[in-house]
């Protein structure tokens, strides 16, 4: 079989690529393209592979995309884990003891030389929950607001 024969039945029958050929028969690769160019199957070929190249490119397009969907999938779905566990964080109730909440609020209560109390200003409007009197206080000066540290 002449080499001419091999880079044809190599091309159009195993559908092996020039440089693939070239390196097999041990030619050149522009004399392989020659070859293959002179022939009258030259065109159809050349369209198959077009389209053969056209669907693969297509498919790892798609999968390409499918696994970056996947990706992000599971990236909000960690992302929505911890945003829940924030929201049960946030959202518990926490319990303040009556001290912490006039450190907190030291503006807002007065202290009684009488009682050794702290109590809540009359023209201070607070909810049920907020402590009108602080008892047994007995160095109101050690009960003071960061704000004013």
């Amino acid at each position: 079989m002449s080499k001419k024969e091999e880079i044809s039945r190599l091309f159009y029958d195993e559908h092996q690529k020039p440089t693939d050929i070239a390196n097999k028969v041990n030619v050149q690769k522009s004399y392989v393209t020659k070859i293959i160019q002179k022939n009258d199957k030259y065109a159809e070929e050349k369209e198959m592979r077009k389209q053969q190249t056209k669907e693969k490119n297509k498919y790892c397009k798609r999968n390409y995309i499918n696994k970056k969907r996947q990706a992000d999938k599971e990236e909000y779905a960690k992302m929505q884990v911890q945003q829940n566990k924030d929201i049960k964080f946030l959202s518990a109730p926490k319990k303040m003891n009556d001290i912490t909440f006039a450190k907190w609020n030291r503006s807002a209560y007065t202290y009684d030389n009488n009682s050794s109390d702290l109590l809540l200003k009359e023209d201070i409007i607070t909810g049920y929950n907020a402590p009108k009197r602080v008892s047994n206080v007995v160095n109101p000066n050690s009960i003071k607001s960061s704000v004013w540290k």
